[in-house]
This record gives structure tokens, C-alpha cells and sequence, in this order.
């Protein structure tokens, strides 16, 4: 019986992603870019951000929800100011190529706002607020996409996930990293339950009636549910109208299907940049002190060391994954 895993390398993953994506329509820009968050992803431990997530690139690719020439352009109105409209490409192009202008103006002014349109889902929203991190900055970002969650009393979707990440550099640590969704789970993993015939948790979802379910595949064509109820909800309206009204990106209500269709959902990215040094020149000391203390005096998990020790275990030891995946990816080709 043939082995049903296989062990890859980062940069294995990184030609094997390229390689694909490439197949299927994308430039050599949109390429190498995507390709490093999906390694990134898979190096921080989140698989399903990873190559999991590269199927619904490529598919999008195919079909043209993402236009894979697209060339993200770049302005910025005001000096702490940028604004990238993708062109209904990537947003990970868009925030490489605006990546060291960002850095700068912020090391400038203090602070930056950088605010993304018109691009495919996001993907992993912490790969953002992280490469500010190690470049010294403390950075907020928050993004939407598609309708996927009820809140508010809504039974039917009115946001997406609307995931907001937090991030901040620390002397002779990793960075504090904080990313999480505004809905109970990511719908990633609510999609991977019903591809392994799996049951969700109570409180996770609803069906398409709007009653509450464990199922995984009713829950897809139903809602997810907003973590923590009314409070939930209030942030995802928050993330709402930080990623889609001021950044000028499609409301989740009326942003297209990121799995189906030719139309792309027209994402939403906001991200603010601030150099801490002009408000306390020792952050990044007093930070270091103060988590230092809250984990060993406290008990407190700091966010950001788990990502820190998969990154050095990825690159030492690569990454398993499932064969089927692999050749999946191998074999794609655009129709």
C-alpha cells in the first residue's frame, strides 16, 4: 500500500505552489508571492490556510475569479496614507509590493494606514500583521469577504468571518501575534469537517432554516455563527466597516461567492502601522518584560510563541502532508 503522507520542504512547497499557480493563469508576481504566504501559513501551523487553501486559488484562477495578470496599483493621497486597488487579484501581491513604502512611512510619520480592495480572500490575516511585527511596527489588520455568518439576530449570513489580527515586536522574542475570526470557527474548518464526514460543536453554525446544527455540511449551505453572541457580532460589524467601508471594497453582503461563479468577492484589507518608538523608545523591552511575566508569574498563553516553534520545526523537519493533496495540486491544469 502506497504511503499516504509525504514529507516536503519549504522550499519544496514553495516550487511545487508556484509551479501550479503558474499552470493555471497567474503571472510570475502573483506566483511568487502567493506562494510564500501559503509556505508562511504551513510553517506557522496553519494547514488550513496552506496548500489546503491552494485549490480554491487555483480553481479561482481557472475560472477567473481571480484575474491571475492583474497588477495591483498603488497610490497614496496623503503621506501616512496608501491605498492598493488589486484589480481583482491577490491582496498578498498588493501588500508585498506596497510592503517597504509601508515600513517606511510609518518609521516617517509614525504611523501608516494602509487600506486594500477588489482582491480574492485574504487569506491568512496574521502573515500581515506579523511581517510588520519583525519589521519593528505594531500593526492591526482586519479584513471581509463573502457572506458566511448570522449575527445580530440575522439567521441568514450578513458578514464574513471578519477576522482582525494584532501584532507587536518584542526584544529577544517573537512577536505578540493575535488572529482570530469574529465567528465561533473559521469556515475552513467547518469545510474540512464535512470533506472527513466529521460533526461540528453546538454553537458553531446553523442550517439553511436557520436552526442550529452539528452538521457540518448543513452548515455550509446555512451560517455560521459569531463567537460570544451580540458581542461577537458587534466586532464583526466593527472589522465590517474598517475593511469594507474604508477601505471602498465590497460589502460582505454583496461580495460574489469566493468558490463559485467568475465574479471576485472583491475584498475588503485594512491595516494600521505604528512605530512604537515615538510613543515609549523602550516598547519593545517593557513588552517583553510584561509577557515574560504574565506566563511565568500567571499562567498566561502568549500569543505568537506556537507560531515561532512550528516555523523552526517546519524548517528543520518540513512539513507532512496527505498524498492526495500533493498530487492534486501536481496535476492541476487549466481547462
Amino acid at each position: 500500500m502506497p504511503d499516504r503522507t509525504v514529507v516536503l520542504t519549504l522550499p519544496e512547497i514553495s516550487v511545487l505552489a508556484s509551479t501550479a499557480l503558474l499552470r493555471s493563469g497567474a503571472s510570475e508576481a502573483l506566483a511568487r508571492s502567493l506562494a510564500k504566504a501559503i509556505v508562511d501559513a504551513e510553517a506557522a501551523g496553519k494547514p488550513a490556510l496552506g496548500l489546503a487553501h491552494l485549490p480554491d486559488y487555483l480553481n479561482a484562477l481557472a475560472s477567473g475569479r481571480i484575474d491571475g495578470r492583474a497588477e495591483p496599483l498603488i497610490t497614496s493621497p496623503i503621506p501616512a496614507l496608501m491605498k492598493c486597488d488589486c484589480r481583482s487579484g491577490i491582496a498578498q501581491l498588493g501588500f508585498d509590493l506596497a510592503f517597504e513604502e509601508l515600513v517606511t512611512k510609518a518609521r516617517i510619520f509614525g504611523l501608516t494606514l494602509y487600506a486594500s480592495q477588489s482582491s480574492y480572500t485574504t487569506g491568512e490575516l496574521g502573515w500581515y500583521a506579523a511581517r510588520l511585527a519583525d519589521a519593528g511596527l505594531v500593526a492591526l489588520a482586519a479584513t471581509n469577504g463573502p457572506a458566511l455568518i448570522a449575527a445580530g439576530g440575522s439567521t441568514k449570513p450578513v458578514y464574513c468571518t471578519n477576522p482582525i489580527a494584532f501584532a507587536a515586536p518584542r526584544a529577544d522574542g517573537p512577536p505578540l501575534l493575535l488572529d482570530q475570526a469574529s465567528s465561533a470557527t473559521a469556515f475552513v474548518k467547518v469545510r474540512q469537517a464535512a470533506e472527513l464526514g466529521e460533526t461540528i460543536p453546538e454553537g458553531w453554525a446553523l442550517d439553511s432554516a436557520g436552526n442550529p446544527t452539528t452538521d457540518a455540511n448543513e452548515a455550509i449551505t446555512g451560517a455560521l455563527l459569531a463567537f460570544g453572541g451580540a458581542r461577537g457580532a458587534n466586532i464583526a460589524l466593527m472589522i465590517e466597516v474598517l475593511a469594507a467601508g474604508l477601505t471602498g471594497a465590497n460589502w460582505s453582503l454583496d461580495a460574489p461567492d469566493f468558490r463559485t461563479g467568475s465574479d471576485s468577492p472583491g475584498a475588503g484589507l485594512f491595516i494600521l502601522a505604528i512605530a512604537p518608538q515615538f510613543l515609549a523608545s523602550d516598547f519593545e523591552d517593557r513588552l517583553a518584560r510584561q509577557l515574560q511575566r504574565l506566563s511565568r508569574e500567571y499562567g498566561v498563553h502568549v500569543p505568537g510563541e506556537a507560531r515561532a516553534t512550528a516555523r523552526w520545526r517546519a524548517s528543520s523537519a518540513g512539513i507532512t502532508l496527505p498524498r492526495t493533496l500533493i498530487d492534486s495540486i501536481s496535476s492541476f491544469r487549466r481547462n
